[in-house]
């Protein structure tokens, strides 16, 4: 009798076992892909379709923008709720999930990708 029910506990937890092993696997991110609608990450890199890359910095009502030349610069949100769109004077950024199109006052602007 001891045996028969060591069996059936067996063989209800080997079941309880494969069900959460096929449950996790199918609640796991699968290999390769991305969420596109994530919020940037707090510090990203992003390539330029000039081959040059740029940093961004994320510091939440602002941005700081590191140039292939190593220059820094500090860009505000604008208007100031926004979490897309940064600049002053001349210069901004938008952002749009893994794209940013950066524009220099007096140069035409760039597209980037992360």
């Amino acid at each position: 009798m001891a045996l028969r029910r060591t069996f059936r506990v067996t063989l209800a937890l080997f079941s309880l076992l494969i069900t959460a092993a096929c449950v996790s696997q199918t609640n796991a991110p699968k290999a390769g892909t991305t969420d596109l609608t994530a919020p940037q990450p707090r510090t990203a890199t992003y390539n330029c379709a000039d081959g040059s890359r740029i940093t961004i910095e994320n510091l939440g009502t602002s941005v700081r923008v590191l140039g292939p030349d190593g220059a820094s610069e500090d860009l505000p949100a604008s208007p100031a709720n926004q979490s897309s769109r940064f600049g002053e004077a001349h210069d901004a950024i938008v952002i749009d999930g893994r794209d940013a199109l950066v524009m220099k006052g007096g140069k035409t602007p760039l597209t980037c990708k992360r």
